[in-house]
C-alpha cells in the first residue's frame, strides 16, 4: 500500500483554517489544481457521503465521497468515486492541530491507495508534492494574516482533547527529536528540573510495562511506561507514585513531522482526576512547567545544530 503525507504549520489560528478547509466544495477557492466544483445531488457540503465533482487543469474529472466530518476535533476523511491516478482503494484525511505556542495550526494531508507494481512510488509521489504539499501551500497564503477573536476556552467542542494539551513546533527533523524523546529514561537531559532518573530493577527504557524513577524538585515520581511506537513516534506512560494531590494520571507524547520545512510538531496530552480548587494550579503547573518547559528546553539544545 503507497501512502502519501504532507504537512505545514499555517500562521493562523485553527478555526480560521477549518473554517476555509472544512468546505467539501470549497477547494476551488485556494487550490491551484482545482478549476470547480460541484456537490452532486444537490446536497450540503457538510453531509457525510455526499459527493463533490471538479474538474482539474487539465480537463480531468474527479469525484470524491465525504466518508467523515468532525467538527470536534477538525478532521475529515474522503475517497476517490471517479479517481484522479491510477490507483485503488484511495482513502484520504485532512487534520487540524491548534499550536498552543501562538495563533498557529498544523495541518496534515495525507492518503493511502494502492498502486500498480509497475507504478510503485509513482503516485505516491505526485499525491504527497503535487496535491497536498501545494495545496497546503496555497491554503496557507490565503489564510496570512487571518484572525480568530473567539476565546481559545471555546476551541475544542465538547470534551477537550485532554485536561492538558500542549503543542508546540520543535526546530528539528522528526528522526532527530524522536531520538531525543524516546529513551524513556532520559528526560532528566531533556527537563531542568528533573534529577536522578533511572529504571527500576534495571529493565531497559523501551520495556512496555517498566517503571522510571526520578526526582522532580523535592518530589520523588515513578511512572510506568505503558505505550511505545516507532511507527507513529509515540509514547504513553502512567504515574503510579506521585506527591501530587491526583490520581489515575495518564499522559502522552507524540511527534508530527512538518513535511513543509522539516521540522516537528510535539503534542503532549494528560489527563487525571483531582479536586476542581487544585486542578487550578495542577492544569498550569503540568502545561508551562513541565511540558512547554520541556519543549523549550529540547529547542535551546537543538538551536545549537544544523537541524534548525
Amino acid at each position: 500500500m503507497a501512502k502519501a503525507y504532507a504537512s505545514r504549520i499555517i500562521a493562523a489560528p485553527v478555526e480560521a483554517v477549518w473554517a476555509l478547509a472544512r468546505d467539501f466544495n470549497g477547494m476551488p477557492g485556494w487550490h491551484p489544481a482545482i478549476m470547480d466544483s460541484v456537490i452532486e445531488d444537490g446536497r450540503d457540503a457538510d453531509v457525510v457521503g455526499c459527493i463533490r465533482s471538479f474538474h482539474l487543469g487539465d480537463g480531468t474529472l474527479v469525484r470524491e465521497r465525504l466518508l467523515e466530518l468532525d467538527d470536534s476535533r477538525y478532521f475529515f476523511a474522503y475517497n476517490f468515486e471517479t479517481p484522479a491516478f491510477p490507483v485503488e482503494n484511495y482513502e484520504a484525511r485532512f487534520s487540524l492541530l491548534p499550536l498552543t505556542t501562538g495563533e498557529e495550526t498544523l495541518a496534515i494531508w495525507e492518503a493511502t491507495f494502492d498502486e500498480a507494481p509497475e507504478d510503485a512510488g509513482k503516485y505516491a509521489d505526485i499525491v504527497a508534492n503535487g496535491v497536498f504539499a501545494s495545496g497546503l501551500a496555497a491554503l496557507a497564503a490565503k489564510l496570512e494574516g487571518e484572525t480568530h477573536l473567539a476565546s481559545t476556552e471555546a476551541r475544542w467542542q465538547g470534551l477537550h482533547p485532554a485536561k492538558v494539551y500542549c503543542a508546540s513546533r520543535l526546530g528539528a527533523p522528526l528522526a532527530t527529536a524522536w531520538a531525543a524523546v524516546r529513551d524513556f529514561a532520559g528526560m532528566a537531559d531533556w527537563h531542568p528540573d528533573i534529577h536522578a532518573m533511572t529504571m527500576l530493577d534495571d529493565a531497559r527504557a523501551d520495556k512496555v510495562g517498566a517503571v522510571r524513577d526520578f526526582l522532580f524538585g523535592e518530589g520523588r515520581l515513578h511512572e510506568q511506561l505503558t505505550y511505545l511506537s516507532d511507527i507513529d513516534t509515540a509514547f504513553r506512560y502512567k504515574i503510579n507514585m506521585s506527591p501530587m494531590p491526583w490520581l489515575n494520571y495518564h499522559a502522552g507524547l507524540r511527534l508530527h513531522p512538518v513535511t513543509a520545512d522539516d521540522t516537528t510538531l510535539a503534542v503532549w496530552t494528560a489527563d487525571w482526576v483531582a479536586a476542581p480548587q487544585d486542578d487550578l494550579t495542577l492544569i498550569p503547573t503540568v502545561h508551562e512547567l513541565v511540558f512547554q518547559l520541556a519543549f523549550d528546553t529540547l529547542n535551546a539544545q537543538f538551536a545549537g545544530t544544523r537541524h534548525v
